[in-house]
């Protein structure tokens, strides 16, 4: 029997600490304006000294179990989305598995960066096709705050911490249904986007670089290119989509994304004023605000679509 996944609940969760504009003006030479014009960023989230992954995680993960009508007693699976973890090792996923208390089942992390939900809810989702789970929790958090250069006003501005959570469940109906991914990576570009260390090449985790036109450049291109494509290969037409949830990186990103596809401002929801970039914790925090604000109904077509160092991208094509 083959099966469908449904999402069945969404959290989040995000620090107290808020860091305005203002606040960044204070640390290094950029300003209000300055950030906004590029960006549209306002603000940003950062963890408190302490406070690690996997406490973001299993917060937003209790709020999606409570949201699912859900326990963990009732999962199968963890995923966890991060390029943050708390350890080299063990798995944050594990470590989110001990603090919900859940003795059973599985977990483990999974590094795709800023793409790094739309392939845990890929992965997951060929669990619960298969057969070989029923009810997944995926996972995207992040603690970006750890691995900025707070000297750098080109990176430090875009980033901010957080997480968000969905339960994906098994569904015999087909009225709701993970249709569709279209992964993809290319590795040749590695350098436009990445840290300047990790545990085999420096001995430590170094801090973000990124090469900015260059990854305007593809994100607006490939990002475009991987929700016209799945759109169109499953047969509908754009007038169907509900809302498309992109990765939350520059505002810039996403309007350039909505022009060249002719969407609207409502189709697609955009949370990166408040929440900054926080990578793989983005599409499902910007999910949780559309379903709160009633953006989302049982049926309606939804595009979940990121990009990020690797360079890796890709879309979700779902009926919720």
């Amino acid at each position: 029997m083959s099966y469908c996944s449904k999402i069945l609940g969404c959290g989040s969760y995000l620090p107290e600490k808020i860091l305005t504009n203002d606040d960044v003006s204070k640390i290094v030479d950029t300003s209000d304006e300055w950030i906004r014009e590029r960006t549209g960023i306002t603000k940003r989230h950062v963890a408190a000294e302490g406070e690690l992954t996997s406490d973001l995680g299993h917060k937003a993960a209790v709020n999606a179990l409570k949201n699912a009508g859900l326990s963990a007693d009732d999962l199968d699976m963890i995923i966890v989305a991060t390029t943050t973890p708390d350890n080299i090792f063990p798995s944050t996923a594990t470590k989110i598995q001990a603090k919900l208390e859940m003795k059973h089942g599985f977990a483990f992390d999974l590094q795709a960066v800023c793409s790094g939900f739309v392939y845990a809810v890929s992965v997951a989702d060929k669990f619960i096709k298969t057969g070989s789970a029923k009810n997944v929790l995926v996972i995207g958090a992040e603690t970006l705050s750890r691995i900025l250069n707070w000297e750098d006003r080109n990176t430090c501005v875009l980033f901010g911490d957080g997480s968000g959570a969905i339960v994906l469940g098994r569904d015999e109906t087909g009225q709701s249904e993970i249709i569709d991914s279209e992964l993809y990576s290319d590795g040749s570009l590695y350098e436009i986007l990445n840290t300047d260390g990790g545990p085999s090449l420096t001995g430590g985790e170094g801090k973000i670089t990124m090469q900015g036109r260059d990854v305007f450049k593809h994100a607006v291109s490939k990002m475009a290119s991987a929700i016209d494509s799945i759109v169109k290969n499953n047969g509908l037409s754009f007038e169907q989509i509900k809302l498309v949830v992109p990765h939350q990186a520059n505002q810039r990103i996403l309007d350039a994304v909505a022009k060249r596809l002719n969407l609207t401002q409502d189709t697609v929801i955009s949370t990166v004023n408040k929440h900054a970039n926080t990578s793989a914790a983005s599409i499902p925090l910007a999910l949780n605000e559309a379903l709160s604000h009633n953006k989302l109904a049982r049926g309606d077509y939804v595009v979940f679509e990121a990009l990020g160092a690797g360079l890796t991208w890709g879309s979700l094509l779902i009926k919720y």
